[in-house]
C-alpha cells in the first residue's frame, strides 16, 4: 500500500498509513513539527490540535522515565495528531515541574521553534535518548479519540531524552493507531545490512 492511501475498514473511519521513520533524520527532528514534516513528505495532508496543557500526576512508567515518583506531578502537552483528516497519533510530552514548571513549556499552545530548542535554551543538552514499544489495547480515551475500530489495538512508543548530564529532560509518549502506521527502520549512512 503506498504511503497516505486510504483505504476503507469494517468500522467508524476511513483509514491512512503513515511511516514512523526509526531513526528520525535531523532535519525532521529539528523541524518546528516532526509529524507535519514527515508526513508532507509523504504526500499525506498532516494537521496537529493541542489537546492539553498542565501539570497532572505522573503515571507509573511516566515517573520512571522522569525519575519522579508515581503520582509527582509533571508538566503534560497533550496533542492529537491527523494525517489526511484521520486521527493518527495521541503524543504527550512529559517534563519534570522542579525543571520545568514556570517556564515556557508549562504554558498552553506549541512552542516555537520547537520543544527541543527550547530545552536547550533552559540550560539542557541533549546526550543521547531511549525508545520503548509495546503494542496493546487501547484505554477507553484512546479508542474515542482515535475513533478506533473494535478490537484494534495501539503502538505506544515512550522516548526519554537524557541531558548531557544523564537527566531525563523529556518523556515522549506517542499512542499510535497500529492499523495507520508503519514503522520503517533506516540505517545510519554507508550501513546497509539489516
Amino acid at each position: 500500500m503506498d504511503p497516505g492511501q486510504e483505504v476503507r475498514s469494517s468500522g467508524r473511519t476511513p483509514r491512512v498509513v503513515v511511516r514512523r521513520v526509526v531513526p528520525t533524520d535531523p532535519a525532521v527532528r529539528g523541524s518546528a513539527s516532526l509529524f507535519v514534516t514527515e508526513a508532507s513528505r509523504q504526500g499525506i495532508g498532516a494537521d496537529r490540535r493541542m489537546l492539553a496543557v498542565g501539570p497532572e500526576p505522573a503515571s507509573e512508567h511516566v515517573a520512571a522515565a522522569l525519575r519522579v515518583d508515581s503520582g509527582e506531578p509533571v508538566i503534560a502537552r497533550r496533542k492529537l495528531l491527523i494525517a489526511n483528516g484521520i486521527p493518527v497519533r495521541i503524543a504527550t510530552s512529559y517534563f519534570r515541574a522542579d525543571l520545568f514548571g514556570g517556564t515556557r513549556l508549562a504554558e498552553p499552545g506549541f512552542v516555537a521553534p520547537s520543544l527541543q530548542a527550547t530545552i536547550t535554551v533552559l540550560g539542557h543538552r541533549f546526550g543521547r535518548a531511549e525508545e520503548r514499544l509495546i503494542i496493546r489495547a487501547p484505554s477507553g480515551y484512546e479508542i474515542d479519540t482515535l475513533e478506533l475500530d473494535p478490537g484494534e489495538w495501539v503502538v505506544e512508543v515512550l522516548r526519554i531524552s537524557y541531558s548531557d548530564q544523564d537527566l531525563p529532560v523529556h518523556a515522549l509518549e506517542t499512542i499510535c493507531a497500529g492499523s495507520r502506521h508503519v514503522f520503517e527502520i533506516t540505517q545510519i549512512t554507508g550501513a546497509d545490512e539489516f
